[in-house]
């Protein structure tokens, strides 16, 4: 495991003195040095007077919390790498240690093998940059301290996102962020603006999918005055507002081609013209982008240009739907049930969780967070019960076959209704209630699409 005669030495700082002797005791079998701290004070210290090769840090600790302890250490020598213990659900601790210079974080408890892992890998990167600074913090600690946005996810996947974001977010790299409606696109492109070294800098945001190809034209691009009828005055656009800044484009898939090319101009030299206008205009913006289809060339029938894909995915985030998170609908229920019920007690019944968790969310974490804030303000008892979530049964994942709804009395007719109301119902969660996108969703006529709707709801 160690290759070298001298072994790499390592800090741990924990204040359970358990968890201490049993990862010094591991790690000795496995021949490394350890020393040990029980608070942030006596960490520093140590770090400053016997600077080690690698840091376990807890973000938990007495006297001065772990991301003080992170930062003082970086600022002593930035080169030590710093694994992170963190027992919190949410982003914001991952994201800022690793933004703060953290090498990795785990969350308690951990997989012995995968804890193994990340501290040979630990080791060796410290062997090979002995002499190399780390990433120097580039946005103070206390900077958007007590946003109300926070990113919350302890399932695997999202927090590899966290890690992803902690990395790429002190970057100028451009980002596309892909996930279904009601994922939480707008929170992750936040995110990135937040902890970005430009996040006290101008950030804009448009719904490209919101507009009119002319009107979208100008909000991106600005006008020149007399431009077309009604430009009485000369107008910046957002990426000449942003400039020095961000710029997120929300729906980007829904960009018309010409303005796609007018874009990747944009990504290619940060140069463009106002509308009407002849005088080249240069800017310094970073570009974050989310989709709601995935635009990867061959996976779907886009009329989304191939060259402006692969310049807005340098890199690419993934949002798993819902239902393939589902190891974080207690801690979402527990935040939302925070959020819109701070001063009461409510309790969520077995059934409630049990619902939960059988429920396919075909409009995700915006769909789990209205069915939440209602379910709170139609109770009275203090039980949060699921006779009061506004749910359809045909959504639930372990549910009845097809043929029990014939067997409780349903005529084939009614059947097939019910599974149409249902499958129109998920199409248009899927597309935030646009009936023009659900009707190309669903490759219907929107004359029709709409015709049903208005049934279903007389």
């Amino acid at each position: 495991m160690i290759n070298d005669n001298s072994p790499c030495r390592i800090l741990i700082v924990d204040d359970e003195k358990s968890m201490r002797k049993n990862i010094s005791d591991l790690l000795i079998t496995l021949g490394y040095e350890t020393v040990e701290a029980d608070n942030g004070i006596d960490a520093v210290r140590e770090f400053e007077e016997n600077i080690p090769q690698l840091v376990i840090l807890d973000i938990k600790l007495p006297g001065r919390n772990g991301l003080e302890v992170l930062e003082k250490m970086k600022f002593i020598s930035s080169n030590v790498p710093v694994i992170v213990f963190t027992a919190f659900g949410t982003s914001e601790y991952a994201m800022k240690a690793i933004k703060l210079g953290a090498f990795d974080y785990m969350e308690k408890p951990f997989e012995l093998d995968e804890f193994v892992l990340i501290v040979e890998r630990a080791c060796e990167y410290k062997r090979l940059l002995d002499e190399v600074e780390n990433l120097r913090s580039l946005v103070s600690e206390s900077a958007n301290q007590n946003s109300p946005n926070t990113i919350i996810g302890k399932n695997a996947k999202m927090q590899d996102i966290f890690k992803l974001i902690g990395r790429i977010a002190p970057t100028d790299a451009t980002v596309l962020i892909y996930g279904e409606s009601g994922t939480g696109k707008e929170l992750m492109a936040d995110a990135i603006q937040r902890h970005s070294a430009i996040a006290d800098k101008p950030y804009v945001k448009i719904n490209c999918g919101a507009l009119s190809e002319s009107l979208l034209e100008s909000e991106i691009f600005g006008h020149e005055k007399g431009s077309f009828t009604g430009a009485d005055i000369q107008k910046k656009g957002l990426f000449e507002v942003a400039d020095g800044g961000t710029v997120y484009l929300d729906e980007v898939n829904n960009m018309p081609q010409s303005l796609q090319i007018r874009l990747l101009r944009i990504l290619q030299d940060q140069s463009f013209f106002r509308v009407g206008g002849v005088k080249l205009i240069k800017v310094n913006v970073r570009v974050i982008a989310s989709t709601n289809k995935d635009l990867e060339p061959g996976k779907t029938n886009s009329n989304f240009r191939e060259d402006l894909y692969y310049r807005l995915s340098v890199v690419k985030i993934n949002i798993p739907p819902l239902r393939e998170r589902k190891d974080d609908i207690n801690l979402l229920l527990d935040h939302f049930l925070s959020k819109y019920s701070p001063d009461n007690k409510l309790v969520p019944s077995e059934e409630t969780y049990k619902m939960l968790h059988q429920y396919y969310w075909p409009g995700n974490i915006r769909e789990l967070e209205n069915t939440i804030h209602s379910a709170i303000v139609t109770t009275n008892d203090g039980i949060l019960n699921i006779k009061k979530l506004p749910m359809q049964s045909g959504y639930y994942e372990e549910g009845p076959s097809l043929l029990s709804y014939i067997e409780q009395g349903l005529s084939f007719r009614e059947t097939i209704n019910m599974l149409e109301e249902s499958l129109i119902k998920e199409a248009l969660a899927l597309n935030d209630n646009n009936q023009t996108r659900t009707a190309e969703y669903l490759k219907m006529n929107r004359r029709l699409l709409y015709s049903k709707i208005k049934g279903n709801k007389s």
